[in-house]
């Protein structure tokens, strides 16, 4: 397939020319809710950089934790090969973070805070993060996720500087993108099935506005039960909707809802289906959840990110030589990263140093592209002014603690239900 990366300047969008352009969301009984567990006092730091990972290793974005594990293991590696932060190796402590349906969360994050985690790097889910992150930052710690999505750590209590990061941009730039994206393909009447949770109704909502903002027509836009998934009355409106494209907006429960769509005449083979971030897994014969050969093949979808290469893929077989879905661990990779370079010029591993310094390192100063070049700039002079440009991109962490610069991928099934990516596109907050 053909790759070229597109940068394009984000905004709302005003007509088809102006087109606009990230990434997993999640459930939440309510946005902005937090766990409310008792405060635990700040962090002071004990010289030693302990990154903890809270990602999925069991439900509904389960697919997510092996890339992003490796990739917060390969940085750890990479980082003490390179001497380590502040004179010793870093430290990594894994946890999983489940899903809002498992609940396991608040007590994965007390093992990490009792672990001494000056960062935790996590959660995947948007709505899991929101149901740890008063605790984590409470405790003095920063909560750094490759993946969260939501709109609400932008907005309300989360919109000050505080301890929260994230190097996956929000969801309407990948709302934008994705609307882009059915202008390109030609589409005019789109219809939308989407998760009714934080991560589906958002990403829902900045589609549908920005394909009516450039003139296309939105058929329908239903939301479904995150536990219970779509019903036939569901499908039913979906599949009688007449669209020209079916936008699918889901986490594992695609593999029951593509065999429904197809039984009611709205398969991807009798509509053109695209897919987003949280449902971009392979569905390949050697994947955990194969369907039928051939049943997405042209599907499309996006993934925030920029191409990180075949030779990042080889050096994450190193930490994981099972790996075959590679979403995320990028941003996972440089979360730890741009941490360690924070600690350096902070010249202290507590979270809040920590986050006083993470800016500063990722915009603005002398480019370097790896841990090794990065440190090696500060330790010849302690003052230097870093810029670091990772393997997911330019991250470029805005006052909100969300990147102001990011990619996103636009990808696309074969026969073998297996996707690649077909195209980037770089945009500006």
């Amino acid at each position: 397939m053909k790759r070229s990366t597109t940068t394009i300047r984000i905004a709302a969008v005003a007509a088809a020319s102006a087109l606009v352009l990230a990434a997993c969301g999640g459930s939440s009984d309510s946005e902005g809710g937090s766990d409310g567990g008792s405060a635990a006092p700040a962090a002071k730091g004990d010289g030693t950089l302990t990154i903890g990972s809270l990602l999925p290793q069991t439900g509904s974005l389960a697919f997510l934790g092996p890339p992003e594990f490796a990739g917060v293991d390969l940085a750890i590696a990479d980082i003490n090969a390179a001497g380590g932060v502040l004179g010793k190796d870093v430290v990594g402590v894994k946890a999983d973070s489940g899903d809002t349906d498992s609940g396991i969360a608040p007590a994965e994050t007390d093992k990490l805070l009792k672990a001494k985690s000056d960062v935790i790097i996590g959660a995947a889910s948007s709505g899991v993060s929101l149901t740890v992150i008063d605790k984590i930052l409470s405790a003095g710690v920063v909560e750094y996720s490759p993946a969260n999505t939501s709109t609400a750590f932008d907005e309300g209590d989360y919109s000050k500087p505080d301890l929260y990061f994230r190097t996956a941009p929000s969801d309407i730039l990948q709302g934008a993108v994705l609307a882009n994206l059915l202008l390109e393909d030609g589409k005019q009447n789109v219809a939308i099935l989407a998760r009714q949770d934080a991560y589906g109704e958002t990403l829902a909502s900045e589609v549908k506005k920005n394909l009516e903002n450039a003139g296309s027509s939105v058929a329908a836009s239903v939301l479904y039960s995150e536990k219970d998934g779509p019903g036939d009355t569901q499908i039913a409106e979906i599949a009688d909707a007449n669209a020209d494209a079916v936008v699918l907006i889901a986490f594992e429960e695609t593999t029951t809802i593509i065999p429904k769509l197809i039984q009611a005449g709205a398969g991807p083979k009798d509509v053109p289906t695209y897919f987003v971030d949280g449902n971009t897994a392979s569905y390949g014969p050697k994947s955990t959840t194969p369907l039928p050969a051939g049943t997405l093949e042209g599907t499309k979808g996006t993934i925030p990110g920029a191409d990180a290469g075949q030779e990042f893929k080889d050096r994450l077989a190193t930490v994981d030589p099972d790996l075959t879905d590679y979403a995320y661990s990028a941003e996972s990779y440089d979360a730890v990263v741009t941490s360690a370079l924070a600690a350096i010029v902070a010249d202290s591993d507590a979270g809040e140093d920590i986050a006083k310094a993470l800016p500063e390192v990722t915009k603005g100063g002398e480019k370097c592209t790896t841990f090794e070049e990065c440190a090696a700039l500060l330790k010849d002079d302690a003052s230097t002014d870093i810029d670091y440009d990772g393997v997911s991109g330019e991250i470029e962490l805005g006052e909100t603690g969300s990147p102001t610069s990011a990619s996103i991928g636009i990808y696309e099934y074969d026969a073998e239900n297996e996707i690649a990516p077909v195209k980037y596109i770089k945009g500006t907050i």
